[in-house]
């Protein structure tokens, strides 16, 4: 690892496995302050439904991007980053290590690989521009799918971007447009932009620790937490977010736990019904996260209980990362 790069520890894994309690052991035991590296707990006043750490564990360790935006406000991945980035900068000001923890695999990748840019920079003055004809452009390719059929569009990417034509199903209509709409607003073909993004170097020398336990635990202590969850209120949790007049339509209101206490009072679910898809959802969440970071070789997992190992490591990698910087 380069000696000019910070280190931090990583620690993922998916909902409900366990990462809360193993995070603030880590925080305690190694002087760190978390960043929550989650797209659900940055939004205030939505707490039960997004298992934000309690107010008695966040004064136990400090924790950072928890209730920084309004549920109607638009959080990204490039805004993820930033923050992420500024937080990580003043815990070393502090002289701690930051632990980032949490089960968003997409703003893990986006912080340590960054992120490429399907429009060229724009300074202010020219972004409402840019919008605008990205957006133009999108009406136009879906008008030329309906038009002209998915083969034709295929057809069209097999001649600008074969790689990506090779992995994209004809009909698989999001990703082909997708991949037209990076071509025509960058000149450069997908493939080229995610191979660029894989060859980038991590930006931070981070030890990267994975959280499992046996799936049928898992999906024991997710229908637990469903039923925490209802118990403390997620329903009215909703119904106070809608006399906040954060509406359905919100992306925000959309996620997992807030979308099902929506169709329950809508009528569109009995109460049955909504307990038993919002566990089932959650379950199904849970699996896409592994599969997520199974695709990452760099991360060692651990078994729930395996402590003194998780700490054994940690106390390497902070050796190692002495030495280095010595």
């Amino acid at each position: 690892m380069s000696d000019s790069k910070v280190k931090i520890i990583i620690l993922c894994g998916p909902t409900a496995v366990g990462k809360t309690e193993l995070a603030l052991a880590i925080a305690e035991a190694f002087s760190c302050e978390i960043v929550g590296v989650d797209s659900m707990q940055v939004y205030r006043h939505m707490d039960i439904g997004t298992a934000k750490p309690t107010p008695a564990e966040r004064r136990r360790v400090p924790h950072h991007l928890i209730d920084i935006v309004d549920p109607d406000d638009h959080y990204t991945l490039g805004r993820f980053i930033h923050d992420a980035e500024e937080a990580i900068r003043i815990i070393c000001e502090k002289e701690k290590t930051p632990l980032l923890a949490g089960g968003t695999g997409l703003y893990f990748r986006g912080l340590l690989k960054g992120v490429f840019h399907d429009t060229p920079p724009e300074d202010e003055t020219g972004a409402e521009a840019a919008a605008g004809k990205k957006a133009r452009l999108k009406d136009k390719l879906r008008q030329r799918v309906e038009t002209e059929g998915n083969e034709t569009l295929h057809t069209e990417l097999q001649k600008v971007d074969p790689e990506s034509a090779a992995r994209i199903h004809p009909n698989d209509t999001q990703r082909l447009l997708r991949a037209l709409e990076i071509f025509y607003s960058t000149e450069i073909p997908w493939s080229r932009h995610l191979a660029a993004q894989r060859r980038k170097d991590c930006r931070y020398d981070a030890l990267k620790i994975g959280l499992t336990r046996p799936r049928r635990e898992l999906y024991e202590r997710i229908d637990k937490r469903v039923a925490q969850m209802v118990e403390a209120g997620l329903l009215a949790e909703v119904e106070k977010l809608l006399a906040l007049w954060y509406g359905p339509e919100l992306k925000a209101m959309q996620s997992i736990g807030y979308r099902h206490m929506l169709n329950f009072l809508d009528r569109t679910w009995s109460w049955e019904e909504t307990l038993e898809k919002l566990a089932r959802d959650t379950r199904h969440y849970a699996k896409r996260q592994y599969t997520w970071f199974n695709s990452d070789p760099e991360i060692r997992w651990f078994k729930v209980g395996d402590d003194e190992e998780i700490f054994r490591a940690i106390e390497t990698f902070t050796a190692l990362s002495t030495v280095n910087q010595a």
